[in-house]
């Protein structure tokens, strides 16, 4: 079924702040992007990575990002995790145009707002995984005996409560992006955003963390899985296809 969001509009639009109001209060609309660009110059030559890209995510929506290499999915991945800012367009995170924001700000919402989820895993070799998942809680000024307690109940949800004092290196793939995922939830963000989850991780492995975050899903988190490989974007409920730097298709899988 096409999702019913159309995927591009006139760029006159842009600017139109959109409804996010919902009955509790909160958002319902986490992601609104409204004709982004990102343009790079190569030279006398520019590059459009993105060309008027336009979606929503609705609070607790599971949606995959998927295409081939060079389709501008990264592209997209780095402007939803504010880790890059679109050349063109507004991009509205949870009420917020952050299309707009400096750097400072980008950081704040960087550390509250998204959790991210990487294929590396990116943990400190030598800490144990409990402070691995307090690192955002440091940077967030959180005090001690409270990030400690955030970070238990955080491996606690990925199942890895008797892995706490273990550093990486003492750790399966699986439970190092357990770490990761755990870390990532520790803010309560308002999205997890996951770049190739299982792409180090063996078949089985891969399977038990798509496990997991079916779990995380039903528990009511938004999340946001940016793969190229089908049957790891089957399990989202959305899947959003992109190819050169266009919205291909947006459909609702389940």
């Amino acid at each position: 079924m096409e999702a019913t969001v159309a995927t591009s509009q006139a760029s006159a639009n842009a600017s139109v702040r959109p409804n996010f109001a919902a009955e509790d209060g909160k958002a319902a609309v986490l992601i609104a992007m409204r004709d982004l660009w990102k343009t790079y110059d190569m030279g006398a030559e520019k590059v459009h990575a993105l060309h008027g890209v336009t979606f929503d995510v609705h609070r607790g929506e599971y949606v995959a990002i998927t295409g081939p290499s060079g389709s501008g999915k990264s592209t997209l991945m780095n402007l939803i995790g504010c880790l890059d800012t679109p050349s063109q367009g507004q991009y509205w995170l949870n009420g917020k145009n952050v299309s707009e924001m400096d750097d400072d700000e980008l950081a704040r919402i960087r550390n509250q707002e998204v959790g991210f989820v990487f294929q590396t895993f990116n943990l400190l070799a030598r800490a144990t995984a409990l402070h691995n998942v307090e690192l955002p809680l440091i940077y967030g000024g959180i005090p001690g005996a409270k990030r400690h307690e955030m970070a238990k109940q955080a491996l606690g949800a990925v199942d890895l409560t008797d892995r706490m004092m273990h550093r990486p290196n003492e750790l399966s793939g699986g439970q190092r992006q357990r770490v990761a995922i755990a870390r990532a939830l520790v803010n309560h963000p308002s999205i997890l955003l996951a770049d190739e989850p299982t792409g180090a991780l063996d078949t089985a492995t891969s399977y038990d963390i798509m496990n997991l975050f079916e779990k995380l899903h039903e528990g009511g988190n938004t999340i946001i899985v940016v793969t190229h490989e089908h049957d790891i974007a089957a399990r989202a409920h959305r899947i959003i296809s992109i190819r050169d730097g266009l919205i291909e298709k947006d459909e609702k899988i389940r």
